[in-house]
């Protein structure tokens, strides 16, 4: 029997709608009267032009930007998988409020607001915790146990639709998505072996900077846990309270949330994507409402990007996580959208409209 959060996710995936084709079409159109070289600004127009889609306009803004952080604890922590301990994950989220973290720095200047969200720390942080949003003090070890239930894996997507929808109603244009726990490659590296169908070995990286023997490590815990948990690809829901994390199912209720409402929102490095992963493998429709940033130097990172028909705006060899990526690529979309809004057309400026050949 499933519990009433499941159902509660169940009913909301199913408003899902396809993005807009005929805001696409109108998009693609101007974008062929604007007075310079046809296709000239590559993905970015491609990017304005989904972002219509999605918008269900092909006239719009992206003034108000935002980053959702997802903080979360990770209990495979205790298997010897990271190179530091979970206290780590607070003090950077406490960062997060004193303009001390490197996102933070980035965001700043590309105009987008910060908000970090304690979805499941084992500490509570001032500035960052709120009780409505947190739904465990961390996961349990994956390695002896599943990392929660499915009832607490449903609670947190739904926490991250909701955080969506709040924005939107603030009035932001468009979302990017982060996240800040130790020990989350290793949860989203058994994610998304599971979901790929892909061997622990072709996903899973040095996350913040294992030995190779820390790197040993981290692959033989996924292994086994899978092995013995079993986590049904087929059931995404079961994969993620199995071996995923508060932060991935926050990140990817994100995701599902900018289809509910019809708002873009960035993916950013390896766990991001593995978030999106997910919630494509649980609301096909949703991969319409997402935009890609750049591609994470984890070994998973261009697999996920792949498997989601994207191509990153940028390759930087970032894998910094916090959002870094996804904010980097904000004033990418700036300058497209500026180009589609402003720019004369070929008519305006008296010279012949180029053709497509």
């Amino acid at each position: 029997m499933k519990e009433k959060q499941e159902i509660q996710l169940i009913r909301m995936l199913k408003k899902i709608l396809p993005a807009d084709e005929a805001s696409r079409e109108l998009a693609a159109k101007r974008w062929m009267t604007v007075g310079k070289p046809l296709f000239s600004l590559g993905k970015l127009e491609q990017a304005v032009t989904d972002i219509a889609g999605m918008k269900g306009t092909a006239k719009y803004t992206l003034e108000k930007k935002g980053l959702l952080i997802f903080c979360a604890d990770n209990g495979v922590v205790q298997e010897g998988v990271t190179q530091t301990g979970q206290e780590v994950t607070a003090v950077v989220a406490e960062n997060f409020t004193k303009r001390a973290a490197s996102v933070c720095l980035m965001a700043e200047r590309a105009g987008v607001d910060i908000f970090p969200v304690d979805i499941g720390m084992i500490r509570d942080v001032p500035g960052v915790t709120r009780p409505e949003y947190k739904i465990s003090y961390g996961t349990k070890d994956f390695l002896v146990e599943p990392a929660m239930t499915r009832e607490e894996a449903a609670q947190a997507v739904l926490t991250g639709i909701r955080l969506v929808k709040e924005k939107t109603e603030e009035g932001y244009e468009i979302l990017a998505t982060g996240e800040m726990g130790i020990g989350n490659t290793t949860t989203s590296s058994a994610v998304v072996s599971v979901l790929l169908k892909e061997p622990v070995e072709a996903v899973t990286g040095k996350g913040a900077g294992l030995s190779g023997a820390g790197l040993d490590r981290k692959r033989e815990v996924i292994r086994t846990a899978v092995e013995r948990l079993r986590p049904d690809p087929k059931d995404p829901l079961d994969v993620l309270a199995k071996v995923g994390g508060l932060d991935i199912a926050g990140m990817a209720g994100a995701f599902l949330g900018g289809a509910l409402y019809h708002i873009p929102v960035v993916i950013d490095g390896f766990i991001s994507a593995a978030a999106a992963l997910w919630a494509v493998r649980m609301a096909p429709l949703s991969a319409g409402y997402m935009l890609p940033s750049h591609v994470s130097k984890e070994p998973g990172g261009k697999k996920i990007l792949d498997a989601l028909h994207l191509e990153p705006f940028l390759t930087c060899d970032m894998c910094l996580g916090e959002g870094s990526g996804a904010v980097a690529v904000m004033p990418l979309l700036d300058m497209g959208l500026s180009v589609y809004r402003e720019m004369s057309t070929f008519e305006e400026i008296k010279v012949e409209q180029y053709k497509v050949l």
